[in-house]
């Protein structure tokens, strides 16, 4: 198990992740293999990347 906060704050992120894709996929989704270890986008490029979409 993880000691440091940050190891474990990373270990359950990545958990959540996995449960997360595992969820979908018994509600029939279709979820590529290996998509929950995709690092997840910071608030920040969201954020700029739909100003940019409705700007157009």
């Amino acid at each position: 198990m993880p000691t440091s906060l940050e190891t474990k704050r990373a270990y359950f992120a990545k958990v959540r992740r996995i449960n997360y894709a595992a969820s979908l996929r018994l509600e029939g989704f279709n979820v590529p293999q290996g998509e929950e270890e995709k690092p997840v986008p910071t608030r920040e490029q969201v954020l700029r990347r739909y100003r940019t979409d409705s700007a157009r």
